[in-house]
């Protein structure tokens, strides 16, 4: 059932089964109703920094302008357009309940707020490319803080009333647009730089590195609420800048435990939202008009999709990788709403009339996004035979010409007397690596080169081969012991005991003849010496196989998370019994030499039974 239906539309069903059940229990609404104030201070902030915590940044700012236009844009178009459209059609009295326009705005922008985590939960499953997926989880991002944003302006709006506001207002809620959202990101920032200076000096107490890393992004978005700036931006512009300090002043344990700390407690919040909005559909007060909802859902579709089409068509002009027609349906068939339009529609003041309209017309659109565009949305992409992540991820050669293509890039900018992409970026990391590293990390030193990339892509595919080689080391340390064992009861400093070996094997087979036969062939020196010089060419021919195998040995594409070193020592595994220098020493060789050392004595014994007939 997982593989057909989204994460999220199984939570809704769950929370529709269980609102049902406390409803015919006679249970008090009031008690499963969803609240605003806890919606916004402690089930959306994990989700959020989650987000922005684990956004690959790279590919976030080579896509920047585009998921720019996008989350600006595009929000303020389907803002605009389905609002207007909304408070046109109620003016024809199309609708059951009266509104102002201020107050249809303030519905349109909250409706208008994209889900990322319903969109991802989908776009990671049938693994799109990374243009694509990078896209659209830029723009649901970033679309949630510029939606909270319009939504606050609008709210203030209605608040004062339309009769009392005068024209210093709307200029002041149009800069209040800007100020709001770049507030919150410079607040991001500068908390960001506060958690990476502490974990650099706080490595002695390695138990308050974790706590720090999840309770001052926190205070960035409690910071931005109390200061009526953009909370989301905030945290996400703190996650996104603090990620590459804070790695690298945590040990590697400590950075596994707070990567998967914040995905259990995005996925619980996650949970608890999704699961309160089935309840809310049962505890809520609504007012079911179907002339609102059915044409609420055409115009989110319509104008969505004529914004990323005429967005598209702008943005392949001054793209290297175009939008195909594929990506823009994609694009325009993921704009599934979710958590954040549900905690908006649940804080709308309650002197609006038409709240109990706008609610259910809100989870109608929900349902309708999750339910039928999130089923769909695998099955249209296989069909459209969209293009794939690849499969194999970059070798270590593939990282460092990456590398290199990057630097000469920004040199042939440089020479052309162009400022572009690949300048920008290389100034930026000639500043990271000269002044923000040796700041706000321990054990750096300013440098004009900062090779630090490639010496972690070198340690991550170096710490990936070693776990491969040790998950093939394992059964061959098990055969080792096994031979060392057998070779331990065989090998006999006697002529007799090793006699008495046949003689037992005789009683089970019961063939005197052939140890008869055995025991005169084994006690002729030349036949034994024979023998070892045999069995030692045949060991050195499969240690120089097993040594050639290993290092053509190719890579599986299975990227190493923060959890390679769980992987590497799997219990039952000891890192002494390993060399991941020469693996064979491991395990072969080891147990060659057990053989070569058993052949030894054996020759010792036959020679010194020889001499003695002999004599």
């Amino acid at each position: 059932m997982a593989d057909t239906f989204p994460d999220s539309s199984l939570l809704i069903v769950v929370g529709l089964i269980l609102g049902v059940l406390l409803k015919f229990s006679n249970v008090n609404d009031s008690i499963f109703s969803l609240e605003a104030n806890i919606f916004f201070l402690y089930l959306l902030p994990p989700i959020i920094f989650d987000a922005g915590y684990f956004m690959p940044n790279r590919a976030l700012f080579e896509n920047f302008g585009s998921i720019l236009v996008f989350a600006v844009i595009g929000t303020i178009w389907n803002c605009l357009a389905i609002g207007s459209s909304l408070y046109g059609l109620g003016l024809l009295n199309v609708f059951s309940i009266k509104f102002s326009i201020f107050e249809i705005f303030l519905f349109s922008a909250l409706i208008s707020a994209v889900d990322p985590v319903a969109v991802i939960a989908v776009f990671e499953e049938i693994h799109v490319n990374e243009t694509l997926f990078i896209t659209v989880f830029g723009e649901a991002l970033f679309n949630d803080g510029i939606t909270v944003v319009l939504y606050q302006m609008f709210r203030k709006f209605v608040l004062i009333g339309r009769d009392k506001l005068i024209p210093i207002d709307y200029f002041a809620g149009g800069v209040s647009f800007f100020v709001i959202g770049l507030g919150g990101t410079a607040i991001g920032l500068f908390y960001a730089f506060i958690v990476s200076f502490i974990t650099k000096y706080t490595d002695k107490v390695k138990v308050l590195n974790p706590i720090f890393i999840f309770l001052i992004p926190y205070m960035a978005y409690l910071t931005g609420e109390m200061f009526g700036l953009s909370s989301i931006l905030a945290i996400v512009a703190c996650g996104m800048a603090m990620k590459q300090y804070v790695k690298g002043n945590i040990t590697t344990t400590a950075a596994t435990s707070v990567k998967y700390f914040i995905k259990m407690l995005a996925q619980i919040c996650e949970t608890v939202i999704f699961m309160f909005l089935g309840l809310s559909t049962i505890s809520s007060k609504h007012h079911w008009d179907l002339p609102f909802i059915i044409l609420t859902i055409v115009f989110c579709l319509v104008y969505r999709t004529i914004g990323v089409i005429v967005q598209c068509a702008i943005l392949n002009r001054f793209r290297k990788q175009s939008f195909t027609r594929v990506d823009q349906f994609i694009l325009c068939y993921g704009g599934l709403r979710g958590a954040i339009a549900f905690g908006l529609v649940v804080s709308m003041p309650n002197n609006i009339h038409a709240k109990s309209m706008f609610t259910t017309a809100c989870i109608a659109v929900i349902y309708f996004t999750v339910f039928l565009q999130g089923i769909t949305i695998r099955p249209l992409a296989t069909y459209l035979n969209i293009k794939r992540e690849a499969e194999e991820g970059p070798t270590m050669i593939q990282s460092v010409y990456m590398r290199y293509f990057d630097y000469t890039m920004s040199g042939v900018e440089d020479i052309a007397g162009q400022k572009g992409y690949n300048s920008v970026r290389d100034a930026f990391e000639r500043l990271n690596a000269t002044i923000f590293r040796p700041l706000l990390m321990r054990n750096q030193k300013p440098h004009q080169f900062d090779a630090s990339k490639i010496i972690r892509a070198y340690t991550k595919i170096t710490l990936k081969e070693a776990m491969e080689m040790a998950s093939d080391i394992r059964p061959n340390i098990q055969l080792q012991r096994k031979s060392k064992s057998v070779s331990d009861r065989v090998v006999s400093p006697t002529y007799d005991n090793f006699e008495y070996l046949f003689d037992e094997k005789s009683k089970a087979n019961d063939s005197s003849n052939l140890r008869t036969e055995i025991a005169k062939y084994m006690a002729s020196s030349e036949n034994t010496e024979a023998l070892y010089h045999m069995f030692s060419q045949l060991l050195d021919r499969k240690l120089r196989e097993l040594k050639k195998d290993e290092s053509t040995m190719e890579e599986n594409g299975d990227d190493i998370k923060e959890d390679y070193m769980e992987e590497f020592m799997k219990p039952g595994t000891s890192i002494s019994t390993i060399n991941l220098a020469d693996p064979g020493k491991s395990d072969s060789r080891s147990m060659s030499n057990a053989f070569r050392s058993s052949m030894r004595k054996r020759r010792r014994v036959a020679r010194s039974h020889s001499m003695g007939n002999y004599i």
